[in-house]
């Protein structure tokens, strides 16, 4: 192999590799702005929440939150939401889950976990391994037989 065919070999590789790591790159990417639209969304449905509980006196019923979500920025990105509102009492704490949505990311990155909004009105991602258990420590058992009815 001569010089000429080596350096157009090496160049070849060379754009191979850049246009790899390009993709790759572009693919997390859009999964990191998936995330933040979802996570932009269900930081406004925790103010509405909020405004709607300090107006009322109580959090609003699931109902109410159905019919706001669809005028979310990026709401789309929110995916099958899980409200729990009916589950949350008096004594419960400002950390305590309002709601979540499951997110599965082919990112390396990310990968699986939940966006969740807490009763604060704080939005944060929490991965999977980590969210299960905490939201187990918070539901009663009537919440896990209902929604173990509902995922039947």
């Amino acid at each position: 192999m001569n010089k000429k065919q080596r350096n157009t070999l090496i160049n070849i590789i060379t754009i191979f590799i850049v246009t790899i790591v390009a993709v790759v790159g572009m693919i997390n990417a859009k999964d990191w702005v998936n995330r933040a639209e979802a996570m932009r969304a269900m930081e406004q449905l925790g103010k509405k929440v909020i405004e709607e509980r300090k107006e009322r006196g109580s959090l609003p019923p699931e109902s109410y939150v159905d019919t706001i979500k669809e005028r979310l920025e990026g709401y789309v990105r929110l995916g099958k939401l899980q409200y729990r509102a009916r589950w949350i009492d008096l004594d419960s704490t400002s950390e305590e889950i309002l709601a979540y949505t499951p997110k599965n990311y082919r990112s390396s990155f990310l990968g699986k976990g939940y966006i969740v909004l807490r009763l604060d009105g704080s939005v944060q991602w929490i991965k999977s391994k980590e969210f299960e258990p905490l939201l187990r420590s918070y539901q009663s058992d009537m919440e896990i037989k209902l929604l173990q009815m509902e995922s039947k």
